[in-house]
């Protein structure tokens, strides 16, 4: 949730982010590199966990190995209502939901954290199934939501339907009124609502021209797709723009916020393509 916060801050927007971290040396770490990029961190310290830790071991693009520092234990009934009173308490255009299932989000968290947030937020939301047990349709009536096709299918438990049903499907029950389906390199496909067709849908290939590590990429798109969709109200600008921001971090290592100024760069150089081959 720290990358996502990361992509946003440098994407340009004030950036309030509300997290568990233990009481140790990762913590100090955390907030020291959330401070130097500008993130307004406000942690809650729970002294009977630690900091959430990922190593990820890579070749050729692909993971190979992850290893995990972790306590999934759902969080305390006072971590929640401070958790509840902020949000309730802070302004904000966008809250965005980052579900990695490692304490904070579950189903009787999510809906008390859900009735707080402001109405006239955005509200946004993403769910990891990797290696965790998030279940995007625990997150009902938002107005973005970004999972991946395996994130889809876990939540139906539909493992042969092709896509395009799929995401209907996901679409359907979680009543979205936006839905970013991510595909890997063979890009996106997304939904929006309302429309004069039930199944209106369109798709976004992938612009990676080269591989080198995929992680951020979803960070990177999850951020701009739910700016450029509070901006422009418009999912297909918020699509294109989330699919370039994640193009331009799957081409480089680390989770690396991207910048508007790189976002930029890579629409003018396709653009240039385009007119001249």
């Amino acid at each position: 949730a720290g990358g996502v916060a990361r992509h946003v801050k440098a994407a340009g927007a004030t950036v309030s982010f509300s997290t568990v971290l233990g009481e140790d040396e990762l913590k100090t770490f955390a907030l020291r590199e959330l401070d130097t990029s500008g993130v307004d961190c406000r942690p809650i310290v729970d002294r009977t966990r630690p900091t959430t830790r990922k190593e990820r071991f890579i070749t050729d693009g692909y993971k190979m190995l992850q290893v995990d520092r972790v306590d999934n234990r759902p969080i305390s009934e006072r971590i929640t209502r401070i958790l509840c009173d902020a949000l309730r308490d802070t302004p904000a255009d966008i809250v965005v939901c980052s579900d990695f299932r490692h304490g904070i989000f579950n189903r009787q968290t999510i809906s008390r954290f859900t009735r707080d947030i402001p109405a006239t937020a955005l509200k946004v939301a993403d769910s990891q199934v990797s290696n965790r047990w998030g279940n995007i349709l625990d997150f009902t009536d938002f107005d973005l939501l970004t999972p991946n096709e395996r994130e889809a299918r876990f939540a139906l438990a539909d493992q042969d339907s092709v896509v395009r049903p799929l995401a209907s499907e996901l679409f359907r029950q979680a009543r979205c009124r936006n839905l970013i389906l991510k595909l890997g390199e063979r890009g996106i496909i997304g939904y929006r609502s309302p429309g004069p067709n039930p199944r209106e849908f369109f798709t976004i290939e992938s612009f990676v021209t080269k591989l080198v590590d995929p992680i951020g990429a979803g960070d990177a798109l999850l951020a701009y797709a739910s700016l450029a969709l509070a901006t422009t109200r418009s999912i297909v600008i918020a699509s294109i723009l989330g699919s370039f921001a994640a193009a331009i971090a799957c081409e480089r290592q680390g989770n690396v916020p991207v910048t508007p100024a790189e976002t930029e760069e890579r629409i003018d150089s396709l653009e240039r393509l385009a007119r001249y081959g």
